[in-house]
């Protein structure tokens, strides 16, 4: 297994592609704190790694945008399970506005959930990755973190501070053999694209996936798979990374180019 002895935090791990994400990195041995505000949703988490994969998880109430929040979570990882060796930046939000329509409240809770959060998870996590003689974090960016997108300009903006807040602190610590990358995903099925498009509609699915080179959106286990690489010794050398996971949307504009 390639996680076998490590411990591993997914935040927003209570439902979508964190909860693809845990139950993998279960799956591969390690030991996993599902972390997430919804306490029913990472407690149905924990019961799919104890009960189905056999595999050793805690559930811990998070709100990611609370830095004694994200204090307690890291200590309940290294008090049940003695170290922390892999971080996932998972929890987010979306909206789609205008910026006239967006209201600052509106704007405080993107940048908090998708950016301050990265912060306040980083910040407490290092230290205990240290202690472990390294470690590895995950910050789940976003195609929209690389190309504007209409009527998603705080998501966008959050996104791209993700990338670059991960570049930077990939040369502080890199030294400390703590690697950090990001993945930016394109149209993934989960609860959150869901707040967005009907996904039980064929025809809107149909519509999303059509921006993809692809012709299609991504299950969550695709990226969770991402994420699993980029924690493993495969990807040994890899710090600062932005990896594109987006079906192929920042490749360019889709379709032809009708000739006059």
């Amino acid at each position: 297994m390639k996680l076998s002895g490590q411990v591993a935090i997914v935040t927003g791990g209570g439902s979508g592609q964190g909860r693809a994400t845990a139950v993998l990195f279960a799956q591969e041995g390690a030991r996993v704190v599902v972390a997430d505000i919804n306490e029913q949703g990472a407690a149905e988490t924990v019961h799919l790694i104890t009960r189905n994969e056999g595999g050793q998880a805690i559930a811990v109430r998070t709100d990611v945008t609370k830095a004694s929040d994200v204090q307690a979570m890291v200590d309940s990882a290294l008090r049940h399970y003695g170290r922390l060796d892999i971080l996932i930046n998972n929890a987010g939000a979306t909206l789609f506005k205008g910026i006239e329509d967006t209201s600052e409240e509106e704007w405080d809770r993107i940048i908090d959930t998708n950016l301050k959060s990265i912060f306040l998870c980083c910040k407490a996590a290092i230290p205990a990755m240290r202690q472990s003689g390294g470690g590895s974090i995950v910050n789940i960016a976003s195609v929209a973190g690389l190309i504007g997108m209409p009527e998603h300009f705080a998501y966008c903006a959050a996104k791209a501070g993700a990338i670059h807040l991960t570049r930077s602190l990939a040369l502080d610590h890199g030294r400390e053999h703590i690697r950090i990358n990001c993945i930016c995903p394109g149209g993934v099925r989960t609860p959150m694209l869901a707040e967005v498009i009907d996904i039980n509609n064929p025809a809107e699915l149909e519509r999303i996936g059509q921006q993809h080179a692809l012709g299609r959106i991504a299950e969550p286990e695709e990226i969770a798979r991402v994420s699993l690489f980029l924690c493993t010794p495969d990807a040994s050398f890899m710090t600062g990374a932005v990896v594109t996971v987006d079906g192929g949307i920042a490749a360019g504009r889709m379709g032809r180019v009708q000739s006059r």
